[in-house]
């Protein structure tokens, strides 16, 4: 922590997405990548998911947010300024999600970073966004000694 400016973020608390079709999205994020609601509906305008527990007592959450009427659909895909978001969870359940995807149909891709040890597994959502499931195996590290 630096002195002078006397704090220093612990964890991540939640992050937002802008969604042009929300039953879609709801649909995702809780059938398909599992996540638990916590509050809202698929007519809702903005509904939220627990992530984590979090830190401090905040739950780590993925909100959505429905556009606004009249606004301009939401950009995603390479034209967003949103790369991805990744989703942590245990080496050992990976397997599993690629079963669950091949069973349900859902396209994805498996990218190993040896440097760190992760093996990320990406899929998209259905309004383009790209969601990876990430985990770390030490075993996977390339740069040991």
């Amino acid at each position: 922590m630096s002195e002078e400016r006397g704090f220093r973020p612990r964890a991540l608390g939640e992050i937002a997405i802008r969604c042009a079709d929300m039953a879609a999205m709801v649909d995702f994020y809780e059938n398909t990548i599992g996540l638990e609601r916590l509050h809202g509906n698929r007519d809702s305008a903005i509904v939220f998911f627990r992530i984590a527990e979090g830190f401090a007592g905040h739950t780590a959450v993925l909100a959505l947010f429905h556009q606004t009427a009249g606004a301009e659909k939401p950009v995603t895909g390479g034209n967003s300024a949103l790369h991805h978001i990744a989703l942590s969870l245990p080496f050992q359940e990976q397997d599993a999600v690629m079963r669950w995807y091949d069973r349900i149909g859902q396209p994805y891709r498996v990218e190993q970073f040896g440097w760190i040890g992760w093996r990320g597994i990406f899929t998209q959502d259905p309004e383009g966004n790209t969601v990876e499931l990430v985990a770390y195996d030490p075993s996977m590290r390339t740069d040991q000694a």
